[in-house]
């Protein structure tokens, strides 16, 4: 009964579809500009478009959808996104530029490979703006 009720539950729908639809994107991407099928992309972190603005902003959408753009829980909704939003292409893109740095110079002093930091945290302003626009999109499609 209480799996029924989620999985008809409309607002959860579309943040999940967003969400596939955005790893979906970033594995024919992958294969499209590096030549190989990486099944690693459709969970991890980072590219193109971010999956974290598309769930967010298709839950959202959804939410004012359902219970008005004018309740208390779409305002909810809308400033955690923001809050991801921004978290995704500040704080995040910055930990992937200190990665790269730190990996630069476990390189330099030859520290082994195995103790890589993993540098693709973040996003471009561009791969937020495209993962909103993905779930503002599918939030009102579904």
């Amino acid at each position: 009964m209480v799996f029924d009720a989620i999985i008809r539950n409309k607002c959860l729908l579309a943040p999940a579809v967003a969400w596939a639809i955005a790893q979906s994107i970033k594995i024919i991407l992958t294969y499209i500009i590096d030549k190989k099928l990486d099944w690693s992309r459709l969970v991890g972190t980072g590219g193109m478009p971010s999956s974290h603005s598309a769930l967010m902003m298709a839950l959202s959408v959804s939410v004012g959808k359902y219970y008005g753009f004018d309740s208390p829980m779409f305002a909810i909704a809308l400033i955690m996104a923001f809050v991801v939003m921004y978290d995704a292409a500040g704080i995040r893109r910055a930990a992937g530029g200190h990665a790269r740095i730190l990996n630069k110079i476990m390189h330099q002093y030859q520290i082994g490979e195995e103790n890589r930091v993993k540098e693709l945290l973040g996003h471009t302003p561009f791969e937020v703006s495209m993962g909103a626009l993905l779930g503002i999109v599918v939030g009102y499609w579904l």
